[in-house]
């Protein structure tokens, strides 16, 4: 998977997709357990690209560097790249960036019948309840989360 810086910005980093070299990487077919071992194979059976697996619209797909640590508890922490799906159609509960009043954000997004609350995963921060004249959109859904083990 190969970055490209495309904007800066105080909380976060844009990349896009580059989709122009395939890396296929060695993959086990079989699994590995989390439990008991079992008895490896000393083989690599397939390969395995990243960018099929993880990226379902590439042209409407941006990586994203996050700034900050309001989402920690969504094991989302500072540094780790998101995988931002343009084409994906927000739902409750997703976790979204959105652009609130001409800043990014990364929240967890909560729809009720009063309106639109962004919610951080971080007991140090407050939800953020979208007003009826707050500039807001929603920029992307969170597909997949990469983070250093």
């Amino acid at each position: 998977m190969q970055l490209k810086k495309l904007t800066d910005s105080d909380t976060l980093e844009f990349f896009m997709v580059d989709n122009s070299v395939s890396m296929e990487l060695p993959f086990f077919a079989s699994k590995i357990s989390a439990g008991f071992p079992s008895p490896a194979d000393d083989y690599v059976e397939l390969k395995l690209d990243l960018n099929q697996h993880l990226i379902k619209h590439p042209a409407a797909t941006f990586y994203v560097r996050v700034k900050g640590n309001s989402m920690i508890d969504a094991n989302i922490h500072e540094g780790d790249i998101l995988i931002v799906d343009r084409a994906l159609e927000a739902k409750n509960n997703d976790i979204i960036i959105g652009v609130l009043n001409g800043e990014f954000t990364v929240k967890r997004l909560k729809k009720t019948k009063s309106g639109i609350v962004l919610n951080p995963e971080n007991t140090e921060f407050k939800p953020i309840k979208i007003s009826s004249d707050a500039d807001f959109q929603i920029w992307g859904v969170i597909s997949y989360i990469i983070h250093k083990a």
